[in-house]
C-alpha cells in the first residue's frame, strides 16, 4: 500500500473517530440537559410521589434530603388545605366545601399522588353542586353531564379533549374534525398554548380535509395565518401541498418531521404513520392531474431523473404493491401511467373480505355453541 493511500486510509479513520466521539459527548450533553430540566420541574412542584418513581427507574439520582423535604412541603400543604375544609364545613355553605375538596384533590394530583388523587377527585365530584363545575371535574362522564346542560364554553373545551384523546389513538379524521370546529373559540389553555394548538390542528388536518378545504378551512382562515409568522414550516407544507410544488412540500414535509413531528408528546408515536400517509397524499394528487406522465415530467415536478428513479424502485414500488397508489411505473419507455380503480370492484371485494370475516366467525361461535 502506497504512502499516500495509508495517509488517507488514516485520515478517514480519525476523521471518522473524531466524529463519532463528538457525537457521543453530543447526546450525553443533551441527556445530562434533560434530567436537569426534569429534576427542575419535580422541584419546582415539589412532585415527591413521582421523584420516587423516576429514581427507582434509575432516571435520575436519588437524593434523601431533597426527598424528605418535598415531602415535608407537601405534609405541610395538604393540612393547610384540610384545616381550609373542615372551615368551610364548619361555617360555609356547599360552593365553598366544593371548591375546598377540589383544591385538595388538585394538590394531590399536582405531586403525582395517583391513588391519593383519584380518591379525592371522586369525592369531589360528589360533593359538588352544579352540572358545570362536575363536568370540570369529570371528563370520562363529561359528555353524559354536557347534554343535561353544560354551556358554551364547556362544550368546546370538550371538543379540545377529545380531539386530543382521537389524535392519540390514530382517529385522526375525527379528532382533526373536532379540533377544526374549536378553532374559533379555543380557550382549553390548561392543555396546550393556542399556538400549539392551531399547529396541531393545521398538522393534522393537512392530511385529513380534501383539497378544496384545505384552501377554505386553513389556509385563508385568520387564525391559521395568524401563526405563519411563527411557524413558517407549516405555511410551507400547506401551501406547496396545495398549489402542486411537491419538491418543495417533501423538504417542508422532513423538516416538520424534526422539528416538530418527533420532539412532540402527542404526535411522536405517529411520527412515520403521518409521514408515510402525507407522501400517498402528494403522490395521489399529483398522479391524479393526468393519465400519464413521462419520467422527464415527473422529475420536473421533483428534483431530477435520478430522484424519481431511486423513490421508485422503493417508496412508489412499495406503495404500487400495497395498493395505495393506483399506477404502474414503465421504465423502458420512461412513462408512468395511472389505472384508475373501479368503484364497484372495490366494493365487491370488500363485500368479499367482510363476508369471509364474518362466516369465520359464524363457524368459531357454531363450534362453541355445539
Amino acid at each position: 500500500m502506497s504512502a499516500v493511500l495509508l495517509f488517507a486510509l488514516c485520515f478517514s479513520l480519525r476523521t471518522h473517530a473524531v466524529t463519532r466521539i463528538w457525537s457521543c459527548a453530543t447526546e450525553v450533553r443533551e441527556s445530562c440537559l434533560k434530567r436537569k430540566q426534569l429534576l427542575e420541574g419535580i422541584k419546582a412542584d415539589k412532585i415527591s410521589p413521582y421523584y420516587k418513581l423516576v429514581t427507582s427507574a434509575g432516571a435520575l439520582t436519588s437524593d434523601p434530603a431533597l426527598l424528605e423535604s418535598m415531602e415535608k412541603d407537601n405534609e405541610e400543604e395538604l393540612r393547610k388545605l384540610d384545616e381550609r375544609l373542615a372551615e368551610a364545613e364548619k361555617q360555609e355553605g356547599e360552593s365553598e366545601i366544593s371548591d375546598a375538596l377540589k383544591a385538595r384533590a388538585n394538590h394531590l394530583t399536582r405531586i403525582g399522588d395517583k391513588e391519593g388523587a383519584v380518591a379525592a377527585q371522586k369525592l369531589a365530584l360528589e360533593k359538588t353542586p352544579g352540572l358545570g363545575s362536575r363536568i370540570d371535574i369529570n371528563l370520562p362522564k363529561a359528555e353524559r353531564f354536557i347534554e343535561e346542560g353544560g354551556d358554551w364554553d364547556r362544550r368546546n373545551r370538550l371538543k379540545v379533549y377529545r380531539g386530543l384523546h382521537m389524535i392519540s389513538i390514530r382517529q385522526l379524521k375525527a379528532g382533526g374534525a373536532l379540533l377544526l370546529d374549536a378553532l374559533s373559540t379555543f380557550t382549553a389553555t390548561e392543555l396546550t398554548t393556542y399556538n400549539d394548538f392551531v399547529a396541531l390542528t393545521i398538522i393534522i388536518n393537512a392530511l385529513t380535509l380534501k383539497r378544496v378545504d384545505l384552501k377554505k378551512r386553513l389556509i385563508t382562515a385568520p387564525e391559521v395565518i395568524s401563526v405563519f409568522p411563527e411557524i413558517p414550516i407549516l405555511e410551507d407544507l400547506l401551501n406547496n401541498l396545495y398549489d402542486g410544488h411537491y419538491a418543495k412540500f417533501f423538504v417542508a414535509l422532513a423538516t416538520l418531521e424534526q422539528t416538530y413531528l418527533l420532539p412532540s408528546r402527542l404526535l411522536s408515536p405517529h411520527t412515520r404513520y403521518y409521514v408515510r400517509e402525507m407522501q400517498i397524499l402528494a403522490y395521489s394528487q399529483l398522479l391524479e392531474s393526468s393519465r400519464s406522465l413521462t419520467l422527464e415530467s415527473l422529475s420536473g415536478v421533483f428534483v431530477s431523473v435520478e430522484f424519481v428513479d431511486s423513490v421508485s424502485s422503493s417508496e412508489l414500488s412499495r406503495f404500487i404493491a400495497n395498493g395505495r397508489l393506483h399506477c404502474t411505473i414503465d421504465k423502458v419507455h420512461g412513462i408512468v401511467e395511472t389505472t384508475r380503480p373501479s368503484l364497484k370492484n372495490a366494493q365487491y371485494d370488500k363485500v368479499i373480505k367482510q363476508g369471509d370475516v364474518l362466516l369465520n366467525s359464524i363457524q368459531r361461535l357454531s363450534q362453541v355453541l355445539y
